[in-house]
Parts: structure tokens; C-alpha cells; sequence
């Protein structure tokens, strides 16, 4: 009987089929890695055509002093990445940061030593120069990685542990690109170790957005700042700021909540000086005046840069209608700065509420009266002659709502007369923002501005406001009789002058409005 041959075919086959099998494998996870997580692979990763974890490039005048090239016998042209990391521009880039961080050695901010972690990094140019100038322990985080020198992180959620770095650099001005600097700002004083060092380039070119900038990190202090050219058109000249993270978390004189003490600091009070005039005469037509004035206004938004705000917020004190303030001024005229405002309106009467529930989000309705502290309060509408109720669109024929209404009687005509619910305007401000945010507020509240802003001195709230916009009522000309002031209020102009400014003489920037 002749031996069979079926048990050899049945293992050749077995063997052949594990083969295919495996090259599969390897190609499905190539494809994984390469197509899908759009990472760099490794020996790992079971690919082999991707940056070698090992690879030593030479840049001319970097250290070694010959000239580019790539390693392990690879040929240029064969991979993308490796004819990027060969560009002038990229080299341009490597000379630049090199530079850099050889001064921030020479001056004791940077050793070979340091673990270094350099944030927002595409490419890894900041990265290749550290470890090219001796500081080996060093990497590079972006939201798509570029192995070996840079891992897949978010600068607004840094993938380290507290306290893991002696050295953070922020290059390319990413925190003025950021849409949340101060949790930008956090994760790098989160991730740094006491006493070590944070650089960062940003392109603050005013007191205001420098020092919004130094506020952000409430646990750094802050060592020195310079100016210096940068490496391409799009960033001519950069400000390079050190900073030092302290042991005990600083304040930068922030105020706590509790605390009322309030000092406005030297270059808001500059800005002050560069607002447009007061009207130190009283208008004969106070309202066309007015209302034309607001053309001369200069915006605080127009004078300096306000990226390193933490928020953006608007404060309507007696909104009426969306359409009196928010909707017509605010959100079509007001110099933003691509910023995303959210806007409080405070409304004490109830006929303007029901539109604000059709309006988006971004505007938060507070049904009461703002006011020195949270009591009931009489609450007077004069309406216009004829006028019995305003539509939800049209509020020119609602009469202004006052609180506290002197010598006013329920049976009085054309006057209406509610109780509703007044609140501590100051301290809800105290409760909702933070000098940290930019915080801009227009104040039209019938005469209470004389009650609400010493409240706000008293307080201390008056700090966290960057910008009022405040019409003062006082005991204007009547048109109906020569010669006759009209006795709705009691104040004069010169006591709304006097108002204007002792807020501006408080390095507060404040506007007449009509």
C-alpha cells in the first residue's frame, strides 16, 4: 500500500492560510492606525513604514553644524512627513525655537535636566529644538499626533498627571487663538511643578490684555517679559512672558466674594483719559444730543484686546424689549470681536417677558427689579395717553417703569401701579461674574442709578464692570410749557454730571446714553 500525501497538503495548507492570515492582520491594522486614529505608528503598531522612534535628524547651525538629512536610508520623497521635517520652513522654524530656549538656558528658565512639555505643537519644531540643544526629556502635545516628537492632547485638557513638568512652552500665540483661555491657562499651571517655569509667546500688545493675561494664572507669578521678533509674517513680533508657579495659589489682587475693598488698577484708569468728552453743558434736546453722541463713543472693545477675557457677558439693567437694547445696539453695534456674549436682561415689567422666551440662549431673562437689596417694591408704569397695552414687537407707547414712584396713587390716570420683587443688584453681580470676565453693562433704570451705583461702590462690585453705558435722569425742560422743568425726577444735570464723573475719575470707562 502506498503512502498517502494528504496529511503534508493538509498542513502546507494550514500554514499557507496562517500566513495570509497574519499578513492581513498586519494590513487591517496599518490601516487602523495610519487611516483611522490618524496616528504615526511604531514597532508597536505592527507597521513599518512610519517615523522610526530612533531617528536622528541634523539641521545646519542646530548643534551638530552639518547639514539635513534624514535617517536609517530613507529616501526623500518617500514619505511626506519626513520632506516636511526636511523644509526650509520647518528648519526656519527648528532655528527659531532653538534660539529660544539656548537664552531661556543661559538664563536659568530652561536645563538640560528639565522634563518639558510643549503645548499646541502641530509639528514638533519646539519639541526637535529642545532635544536638539540637550533637553532629551522633552515632548510635544496636539489634537493629531506626529510621533515620535508629538502625542495625540488637547491644550484645554493636558493628558498628564498634577505637577508632572519643570518646564511649559506655548509658542505660535495659541493662547490668543484659544476659545477658553483660562482652562488653557489652568491646564499648564496644573501640569507644572511648583517653581517651575512657563513660556509662553502671545501677541498682548496693550496694558489691558497683558494684564488680563497675568490673571489668568492665579497660581504663577509672573518674572519677566520681552519683546522679540518673530519667525514669519503672520506673527512679526511676539511677547515672550515667563512665568513662575508659586507654592501658595496667588490672587493677582483678585477679590474674594466677601471682601469689598475695590481698587481699579492703573491702566484701566489710562483708558479712562482716551474716552470721548463729557456733555458739560445741558442739551437743550437731551435726547437727539444724546443719541448722537453715542457716535463719538469710543468702544473699550475698540481700544485694546480683549482675548484673554475668561467670559464675555452683557448686563440690560431695564432691558424692556429684546429689541429696546440687546437686539437693535448690542448685538448689531457693539464691537465684539468675534467674541460669544451671553447677556443678562433685567426686566421688572411683565408685559416685555413672554418675547424673551422665543429668543436663543444666549440671553438670560431676570424677571425683577435690580435695586440696593431684595425686598417688595411698588412699582410704577406711566403709560402714554391712548395707549393701553404695547404689542410684543412694539414697546414705544409703554410708558418707563419706575420703583419706589413718588406721590403716585393707585387710581391715578394713566398710571399703573404693581408690587414686585427688587433684588441686590450688586451682590447677584458679585455672585455671576469674576474679574476675569469682560463685562459690559448698560444701566437705564428710571432714576435708581443714583441708589445702584454708590451700591456698587459700597460693594466693591463696581470692579468686575470693564464699560457702562448709563443714562442719568434728572429734571429735564418740558416741551409742553417754556420755562418748566418737569418734576419726575429730582436730580439735575449737574448731579448726573457729577455722577459721570466720579465713575471716570474711579478708572471707570463710562458713556452717556440716551
Amino acid at each position: 500500500m502506498e503512502p498517502t500525501a494528504g496529511k503534508p497538503s493538509l498542513l502546507r495548507n494550514i500554514l499557507a492560510r496562517l500566513l495570509l492570515f497574519g499578513v492581513f492582520i498586519i494590513v487591517v491594522r496599518f490601516a487602523y492606525v495610519v487611516t483611522i486614529t490618524g496616528e504615526s505608528c511604531n514597532l508597536g503598531d505592527f507597521c513599518f513604514f512610519s517615523l522610526p522612534q530612533n531617528l536622528n535628524f541634523v539641521i545646519p547651525g542646530a548643534g551638530t553644524g552639518v547639514s539635513a538629512a534624514v535617517g536609517n536610508d530613507v529616501v526623500p520623497g518617500s514619505n511626506p512627513r519626513r520632506d516636511l521635517y526636511t523644509s526650509k520652513e520647518w528648519i526656519k522654524a527648528v532655528h527659531f525655537y532653538s534660539s529660544i530656549f539656548q537664552d531661556l538656558i543661559s538664563e536659568g528658565y530652561l536645563s538640560p535636566h528639565s522634563k518639558s512639555l510643549c503645548v499646541e505643537t502641530p509639528l514638533g519644531q519646539e519639541v526637535f529644538a529642545l532635544k536638539e540643544i540637550g533637553v532629551e526629556d522633552s515632548i510635544g502635545i496636539f489634537k493629531k499626533a506626529a510621533k515620535p516628537l508629538v502625542i495625540k492632547g488637547d491644550g484645554h485638557l493636558i493628558p498628564f498627571h498634577d505637577n508632572t513638568f519643570d518646564f511649559i512652552f506655548s509658542g505660535g500665540a495659541r493662547l490668543d487663538l484659544s476659545a477658553r483661555p483660562s482652562d488653557f491657562a489652568s491646564e499648564i499651571a496644573r501640569t507644572l511643578k511648583p517653581e517651575g517655569f512657563a513660556v509662553l509667546h502671545i501677541k498682548a500688545n496693550d496694558t489691558y490684555s497683558f494684564n488680563s493675561f497675568l490673571d489668568l494664572f492665579n497660581s504663577c507669578k509672573f518674572v519677566k517679559m520681552r519683546e522679540i521678533d518673530g519667525f514669519d509674517s503672520s506673527m512679526p513680533y511676539i511677547r515672550e512672558i515667563i512665568l513662575k508657579k508659586e507654592i501658595e495659589v496667588l490672587d493677582h489682587g483678585n477679590r474674594k466674594k466677601s471682601d469689598n475693598k475695590c481698587s481699579v488698577p492703573g491702566h484701566k484708569l489710562e483708558l479712562v483719559q482716551k474716552a470721548e468728552p463729557l456733555i458739560l453743558e445741558e442739551p437743550l434736546k437731551p435726547w437727539i444730543t444724546l443719541k448722537r453722541n453715542i457716535q463719538n463713543v469710543k468702544y473699550l472693545s475698540s481700544m485694546v484686546d480683549i482675548s484673554f477675557k475668561n467670559r464675555y457677558v452683557y448686563v440690560d439693567v431695564g432691558a424692556r424689549s429684546y429689541g429696546s437694547s440687546i437686539g437693535s445696539w448690542f448685538r448689531k453695534q457693539y464691537p465684539k470681536q468675534n467674541k460669544t456674549f451671553h447677556a443678562y436682561a433685567i426686566e421688572a415689567d411683565k408685559t416685555f417677558h413672554k418675547q424673551y422666551e422665543l429668543k436663543k440662549k444666549w440671553v438670560t431673562l431676570l424677571p425683577y427689579a435690580a435695586w440696593v437689596k431684595n425686598e417688595t417694591l411698588s412699582f410704577e408704569i406711566n403709560r402714554d395717553p391712548g395707549q393701553e397695552e404695547v404689542s410684543e414687537l412694539n414697546d414705544k407707547g409703554r410708558g418707563m417703569g419706575r420703583i419706589q414712584p413718588v406721590k403716585s396713587k393707585q387710581g391715578k390716570l394713566n398710571v399703573e401701579v404693581d408690587q414686585i420683587q427688587g433684588f441686590d443688584f450688586a451682590e447677584w453681580l458679585k455672585n455671576t461674574v469674576t474679574e476675569r470676565d469682560f463685562v459690559v453693562m448698560k444701566m437705564d433704570v428710571e432714576g435708581t442709578e443714583f441708589d445702584l451705583i454708590p451700591r456698587l461702590f459700597e460693594t466693591g462690585a463696581i470692579c468686575l464692570i470693564d464699560e457702562i453705558f448709563l443714562e442719568c435722569h434728572y429734571n429735564r425742560w418740558q416741551r409742553c410749557c417754556p420755562g418748566q422743568r418737569s418734576t419726575k425726577y429730582e436730580k439735575s444735570y449737574g448731579q448726573c454730571l457729577e455722577l459721570f464723573t466720579s465713575l471716570r475719575e474711579s478708572g471707570v470707562l463710562v458713556h452717556q446714553w440716551w
